[in-house]
């Protein structure tokens, strides 16, 4: 049986909790924008001015040798920027390298952020990934392997971030706010893909592609002043809070303890079914989504065949639509919980079929919508769009089945997703090489597949029940 939360309402849209949200949303705006900066800023660095950058390479240097080295810039325009001779394989690295960083930090950051706090983990993130996007300019020039590096390093910063901030919802989202909140908070992350790629070529024309990096990265290093300063690990530490909502928060979560320092069920969880599913979900939904903020750019200017300026406002569309449904999503799912409509479990499965079976449908159908430009927009802005409606779902049923282990889990779950993200990323720039259209006709046929294993998995083994290993065990001394 599942336990129904008490529906007692605590102080609303007005309280700290929801400002907590709101800096999240924050934070989650600045790490996205710092990795999907490379996503608009290529299409200068490389193929959209290429061109140009040939026909005026100076008669000195032949254009053969400036075309040897691809990690060398083989001209530079009259605002300063370089542009680079990476071969579609190598930007599909250089894309699937900040993956292999976060990677490499979610578990290790996830169980560090339950035992020595969030806010330190994420923020230290936030900074670190911030000082590494003022410094990817300078590592593009003085070459690849180090830009790699540098967005490797990048990832790391990065997955300590994402992950720590499940640690700070299983301490201050009542069951009935979860999904509202963490759809609040996530919401960042389309709305920053929005921005990014909206004004990422308007600057890259008019102060050239290094700007794109020095501006976000700039807002990123406000942002940690604002996050720590702000935001507290507990709700019973935090010294602007009412005691109306301290005592509300702390009574709705009484059912769900949490314990600073406790082993990890490692066995019991690789034994878990109900995680396995939640493993499967995010590796399928991570696959489509890092497609489309990758290679978004990248397929409007070759297949619709615009201008980087025009590139970016389009790409910029479809974010809004994710942006506006994760929020709506969270919406309609705590009212359906909070109303009793539907069980938990319920509305979990309800919006992970809505988010993997949507996109996937509108994943096959573009390939033969090619020569409709106005067609082909509507399917980019609906992938996102109804994608992100699996934050109301399996996305954050960690906190439903774990909330002990939300980070760490979290930091699992991710994992999966990046994996999915980088053999995506990589085998996405081998498909499109080898010849543009049916490639990725094959690109977006391979990941309506994935997205449906995802779905068939979680339906058929997915749970919203606290499982037994998760739950605090009192010990009685005789």
């Amino acid at each position: 049986m599942e336990e129904k939360p008490s529906t007692r309402k605590g102080p609303g849209v007005c309280s700290l909790r929801y400002g907590l949200a709101a800096i999240m949303h924050f934070s989650n705006f600045t790490l996205v924008t710092q990795r999907v900066s490379l996503s608009i800023a290529v299409i200068a660095m490389v193929n959209g001015t290429r061109h140009t950058a040939l026909s005026n390479v100076s008669a000195a240097e032949p254009v053969a040798d400036a075309l040897e080295d691809p990690g060398r810039p083989i001209q530079e325009f009259n605002t300063g920027t370089s542009v680079y001779a990476w071969s579609p394989e190598t930007q599909g690295v250089i894309f699937s390298s900040i993956s292999y960083g976060i990677i490499l930090s979610l578990i290790p950051s996830g169980y560090l952020a339950d035992i020595f706090g969030a806010k330190q983990m994420l923020g230290a993130g936030l900074l670190t990934s911030s000082l590494l996007t003022l410094f990817t300019p300078l590592a593009a020039d003085l070459g690849v392997t180090l830009l790699i590096a540098i967005r490797t390093l990048q990832g790391v910063a990065q997955g300590m971030a994402w992950t720590g901030q499940f640690t700070i919802w299983a301490k201050w989202a009542p069951p009935l706010e979860r999904s509202k909140l963490t759809s609040i908070a996530g919401s960042g992350a389309a709305f920053g893909s929005f921005i990014i790629l909206c004004v990422g070529g308007l600057i890259s024309q008019l102060l050239g592609w290094p700007f794109i990096f020095y501006i976000f990265g700039g807002i990123g290093c406000v942002c940690c002043l604002l996050w720590f300063t702000v935001i507290y690990d507990d709700p019973r530490h935090h010294p602007c809070i009412s005691v109306r909502e301290k005592e509300y928060i702390v009574s709705s979560l009484a059912q769900q303890p949490t314990s600073p320092r406790r082993s990890v069920p490692i066995k019991a969880m690789v034994r878990c079914l109900p995680l396995w599913a939640i493993f499967t979900g995010f590796f399928s939904h991570f696959w489509l989504c890092t497609i489309i903020i990758t290679y978004l750019p990248t397929y409007i200017s070759s297949v619709l065949r615009v201008s980087i300026r025009d590139s970016g406002l389009l790409s910029s569309l479809p974010f809004v639509a994710a942006a506006s449904c994760t929020i709506l999503g969270g919406q309609l799912a705590d009212f359906l919980l909070s109303r009793n409509l539907l069980r938990l479990i319920t509305v979990r499965k309800l919006f992970s079929s809505l988010g993997l079976l949507l996109p996937s449908l509108c994943a096959v159908a573009l390939p033969f919508v090619a020569s409709s430009h106005v067609t082909t927009v509507i399917l980019l802005i609906l992938i996102p769009g109804t994608s992100n409606l699996c934050d109301s779902g399996f996305i954050i049923n960690t906190l439903d089945v774990a909330p002990r282990y939300a980070s760490f889990l979290m930091g699992i779950s991710r994992g999966f997703g990046l994996m999915a993200g980088i053999i995506s990323s990589t085998a996405t720039g081998f498909l499109i090489s080898q010849d543009s259209m049916s490639g990725w006709r094959n690109v977006f046929f391979l990941s309506a597949a994935v997205n449906m294993f995802g779905l068939v998995f979680y339906l058929t083994f997915g749970q919203a029940e606290i499982q037994d290993w998760a739950k605090e065990r009192t010990l009685t001394r005789l």
